[in-house]
């Protein structure tokens, strides 16, 4: 593998043009949409104009064919009391109805001109209005993955600050933040954006039921909230897996604790958590979500591989470090066939990425396993306080 040398500033450089990259693609989306808003605004004042012209016009052939009816009964009088009339009254007659049947055939084709171009102003807005809907809803989610994306690309950044020797690691850690970039994007596709989608159609089809079936119409109309609300949850799923808010909002233990007690309810594993000695103040923000990533890897590993029937998380601060300790009782493996090593990101956040993230940290890792005698996870992670840090910089 090539010998990068990526410090600190070439990262910022690499992190910085990659979230410019994002703000660029937003601004075009914006663009878009406004552009579409625009152009739905032009169409309809013109549509409005076209059907202030159609209700003139059809006024108009109103009028020209009672013109029309009239001169017709005049043509007849006259043809039918010739000795009244003179040829020359007989030819204004016959010339009076001639030139009213020309307007009027002028002013239907006219008319049919005015009413097919309002129609296709009417699908042009449609159209357009698909366009900014789907044009908003993406800003949106583009917005939500902006944001989140941002902020971990920063931290990355700032942890990278003493770690300008570790080549091999910047780089990983790059690619697993693209492939984090890709699965946000296909979740973001796969999920929210078909459902919107398919929630546009349904609406549609609500909208021509409303004039004929009524109760299919309710129908539709409840299918369609449960099709935004099934987006809904599939958004928020997206924003919990790129940062539980819970982290924010609890702290580290309570957000920890929640998650053991939905995974106990979702996979009936029973599972213990343990903390002692634990100062949540000392505990810096990008240590918690390490922790807590590492602590949902673990789990997730035990409901897929372990066959395990319990499994226990223990967090305990050692001297100036933060132990945890995560482990099994199910059918364990043979830890020499298990390269910790293994450059291959794709598998997800698995034990070389744990042990990636816990080496970022300046932390320890190592894992305790025998076949049919499950497995342990042991992990400590030095907790340097904010004049110790001041000191160390």
């Amino acid at each position: 593998m090539p010998n990068f040398k990526h410090n600190a500033i070439q990262m910022d450089e690499i992190i910085n043009k990659t979230i410019k990259a994002l703000d660029s693609g937003k601004m075009e989306i914006i663009e878009i949409a406004e552009n579409s808003r625009k152009e739905c605004s032009r169409l309809k004042e013109e549509l409005e104009s076209l059907k202030m012209q159609v209700a003139s016009s059809i006024n108009e052939i109103e009028n020209l064919e009672f013109a029309l009816k009239t001169s017709k009964k005049k043509l007849s009088d006259v043809n039918r009391d010739f000795k009244r009339y003179s040829q020359e009254d007989l030819a204004k007659a016959y010339q009076a109805a001639d030139d009213l049947r020309v307007k009027l055939a002028v002013k239907r084709e006219q008319e049919s001109f005015l009413i097919k171009r309002r129609n296709d102003l009417e699908i042009r807005i449609r159209d357009s209005l698909k366009t900014l809907e789907r044009a908003d809803n993406l800003i949106g989610h583009v917005g939500i993955a902006l944001e989140y994306l941002s902020s971990d690309l920063k931290g990355v950044g700032e942890q990278l600050d003493n770690l300008q020797q570790k080549q091999l690691l910047g780089l990983r850690i790059i690619e697993a933040q693209e492939e984090e970039r890709k699965r946000v994007a296909r979740e973001i596709h796969d999920g929210p954006a078909q459902s919107i989608s398919n929630a546009v159609i349904k609406a549609e089809i609500c909208e021509r039921l409303l004039d004929k079936n009524i109760q299919e119409a309710k129908t539709e109309l409840q299918n369609l909230k449960k099709v935004m609300r099934d987006s809904l949850q599939e958004v928020r799923k997206i924003i919990y897996n790129l940062r539980p808010m819970a982290l924010d909002d609890l702290g580290l233990l309570p957000t920890l604790e929640r998650y053991v007690i939905s995974f106990k309810e979702t996979t009936g594993i029973n599972v213990t958590f343990k903390c002692r000695g634990i100062d949540e103040e000392i505990i810096k923000p990008v240590i918690s979500l390490t922790v807590f990533r590492i602590v949902q890897e673990a789990l997730n590993n035990v409901l897929k591989h372990s066959k395990s029937k319990t499994a226990g998380v223990a967090l305990e601060k050692i001297d100036k470090k933060l132990s945890i300790i995560i482990f099994d009782n199910g059918v364990g493996f043979d830890t020499k066939t298990i390269r910790m090593t293994n450059s291959d990101l794709s598998g997800g956040f698995g034990l070389f990425s744990m042990k990636e993230r816990v080496a970022l940290l300046e932390g320890e890792f190592n894992v305790v396993s025998e076949e049919q005698k499950g497995t342990r996870i042991n992990i400590q992670i030095p907790l340097i306080d904010e004049g110790e840090a001041l000191v160390n910089g």
